[in-house]
């Protein structure tokens, strides 16, 4: 049995936040949506502290608890959703079940093979199968244009050769606000990849921001090595967001889910 006090207890669940909200984000597609389960499963845990299992790691005690509360409700997103939402629920229908959440567990998370089976409740070997499912699964759904907004030549070039080996077109690379704002108008993407800090100081988020609001739905993973610039819990934050330095296996896995969520007549499917 835990000796653990309450304000120990909320000092390891507070630690573990910020990973439960960019997750539940992923999973769902949406901030709104992702923080309503991420507060659900912070209520789960105040009103019965027995919940959170003291025997695995902390993180992964709290994803346990998320994956309860996510797997009761049909893991399936409000019918008022509209958008990117509506369409990625539409897409969700035809995926196996509990394969999204192993690879992102896995890869963006970084859990491992034994932890994704504790979360999910299933063997080191399942939590296996599903991953490999969900690449096969995702990789076979949807082809589009992906423009990269990266100043340093060598993480745009390493970026440009995985999203090129996974099947999409990368429309350019631009190492500044005013370079990418060009590009987009230039031709339009179906994906934004891009860093914070650009070369001439000028911001990624801002950018950002300044696309967004000629095409509120287009997805953006954020890849950067100041992940807390984002998950500050005040105003919006992207659903895909993967911390410098990165693996393949996690930009594969981003571009996979955004373009899964971000689908529209235009792919090609």
């Amino acid at each position: 049995m835990s000796t653990d006090q309450p304000n120990d207890l909320t000092t390891k669940v507070g630690a573990c936040l910020p990973y439960l909200r960019r997750y539940a984000r992923a999973l769902t597609g949406s901030q709104e949506q992702g923080d309503k389960y991420a507060v659900a499963t912070l209520e789960a845990i105040l009103s019965d502290t027995s919940v959170f299992d003291h025997n695995v790691s902390d993180k992964v005690a709290l994803f346990k608890v998320f994956h309860s509360i996510w797997s009761s409700s049909g893991a399936t997103f409000s019918d008022a959703e509209t958008g990117v939402a509506a369409k990625a629920q539409k897409h969700l229908s035809s995926l196996t079940s509990d394969t999204r959440e192993a690879l992102l567990l896995h890869t963006i998370e970084e859990l491992s093979f034994d932890e994704v089976a504790k979360v999910l409740s299933v063997s080191a070997e399942e939590a296996k199968n599903l991953i490999d499912i969900a690449y096969s699964e995702m990789a076979k759904s949807l082809s589009g244009r992906v423009m990269i907004i990266e100043d340093e030549a060598i993480i745009a070039m390493d970026l440009e050769a995985i999203v090129a080996d996974m099947g999409h077109a990368v429309t350019g690379i631009a190492r500044t606000k005013d370079a990418a704002l060009h590009l987009y108008k230039t031709e339009k993407p179906h994906l934004i990849m891009s860093d914070i800090q650009l070369a001439d100081n000028s911001s990624g988020i801002d950018a950002v921001n300044e696309i967004v609001k000629d095409d509120p739905e287009i997805p953006v993973i954020f890849i950067t090595a100041f992940p807390e610039r984002l998950l500050t819990g005040e105003g919006p934050e992207p659903a895909f967001l993967i911390a410098k330095p990165y693996t393949e296996e996690q930009v594969r896995s981003a571009v996979s889910q955004a373009m899964f969520f971000s689908s529209t007549e235009t792919l090609k499917a």
